[in-house]
């Protein structure tokens, strides 16, 4: 995943705003599976589509063209959140997301 939910909610809601003409914090009505889809769907253009092609790319040419600034971006979600996976056992992963699937059930009602 080359995003975190709470980290990166602002590149989220401008996203959201950006592409689907949505304002998050005044949304009350939308499902958490509409949500998912949604952001699934987030183009390249938008800041969170931006930052996730700065993550993700590993083409060497191109990694080659990045600026200080992008290189610094990549490296540390990259050495972060490969410490992560390190350190989480499979059950410390299974509370993690049946944690975050409750706020979430919490957040958007269903």
């Amino acid at each position: 995943m080359w995003f975190d939910l709470y980290e990166d909610w602002g590149f989220i809601e401008t996203s959201f705003a950006i592409q689907y003409n949505i304002r998050l914090r005044e949304e009350t009505e939308m499902s958490w599976g509409e949500f998912i889809t949604l952001l699934g769907g987030i183009m390249p253009k938008t800041p969170l589509g931006q930052i996730i092609s700065i993550r993700s790319e590993n083409d060497k040419d191109t990694l080659k063209h990045f600026t200080p600034e992008q290189h610094r971006v990549r490296n540390e979600w990259r050495s972060r959140n490969t410490s992560k996976i390190v350190q989480m056992d499979k059950k410390q992963v299974e509370r993690q997301i049946k944690e975050f699937q409750e706020a979430c059930k919490k957040a958007f009602g269903k």
